[in-house]
């Protein structure tokens, strides 16, 4: 889709993603300042924080709230405007809009609407901590937050624990020691770990320890500021040994049955639980007909 320029109205307006930056006000595209100015209409999280930016680009567009708690209504509110031809910016306090941000929904809303939709790239906290984080980054995973607690958080861990890719994770400074004993628990004391904090700004720093060292560090000194968590992906044997202990509590009886309740024949059921537990197809064999 061409993308049409701001100020040459069409039958419908188009959807912008502007990032804006996590900290360093000089972190802001020419372009974003100049869709920002020229845009009908500013939608962003909190028009307080916002306020600050576009006073400091001396952008005076007018703004309108968007955020978690009005974010499907406020979205039909905001198509609606772009079906009558005005052009919305979409904002978000810090960083890429839609990225563990409440701008996915409006993203979807517009794009089933048919509404064109152009990304303004910009500062990201994700990418800026891998770059810094001095881990593996040629692939990697973005969890963004993990559910505070309950059985979808220790889900989301037990997940990680097998992940070997590295893993980039978000977390708000009161719930850095909870996440980091968690993720000691789960990932293994010595998982090397790299803990970025107030990316761009006057405190910006990157401790490189493993996650024991880490907990050890906060839970003596209280950290502030937006964290970023960039930890290394578990390597080849580390994931068949959490394989391995997996299959340990249970009997090989339980873990055969596993597998022909999945479909598979006796003979395949086999061979599979003699590659998951690391044996021979004729001790598994023995096993089941003892």
């Amino acid at each position: 889709m061409r993308q049409p320029r701001i100020g040459t109205k069409t039958m419908a307006g188009v959807l912008y993603l502007c990032a804006t930056p996590i900290g360093n006000l000089e972190d802001m595209t020419f372009r974003a300042v100049r869709i920002l100015g020229e845009a009908d209409l500013i939608a962003c999280e909190d028009t307080r924080t916002s306020r600050r930016l576009l006073d400091h680009y001396d952008i005076h567009t007018p703004v309108t709230s968007y955020h978690e708690h009005n974010k499907w209504e406020k979205a039909e509110v905001l198509i609606e405007k772009m079906l009558q031809g005005a052009n919305v910016a979409l904002i978000t306090d810090a960083g890429m809009p839609c990225i563990s941000d409440p701008g996915e929904a409006i993203v979807k809303k517009a794009a089933e609407a048919g509404i064109g939709i152009f990304v303004v790239p910009g500062a990201t906290a994700s990418v800026s901590a891998l770059a810094v984080s001095g881990q593996e980054t040629g692939r990697f995973v973005f969890e963004g937050f993990l559910p505070s607690s309950g059985k979808e958080r220790k889900d989301r861990l037990a997940a990680l624990a097998g992940e070997d890719r590295t893993i980039i994770l978000y977390e708000a400074p009161h719930r850095l020691v909870k996440t980091l004993r968690d993720l000691s628990d789960t990932l293994g004391r010595d998982r090397r770990a790299s803990l970025v904090r107030e990316l761009t700004k006057k405190h910006e720093s990157v401790v490189r320890d493993d996650l024991s060292g880490l907990l050890a560090l906060y839970d003596e000194n209280d950290p502030k500021g937006e964290c970023v968590l960039v930890i290394s992906g578990a390597g080849r044997e580390e994931i068949l040994q959490k394989e391995r202990e997996k299959w340990e509590n249970i009997s090989v009886e339980e873990h055969f049955a596993s597998y022909t309740a999945a479909g598979l024949d006796r003979k395949e059921a086999m061979k599979q639980v003699a590659k998951d537990r690391g044996v021979s197809k004729r001790e598994i064999y023995n096993c089941l007909n003892s």
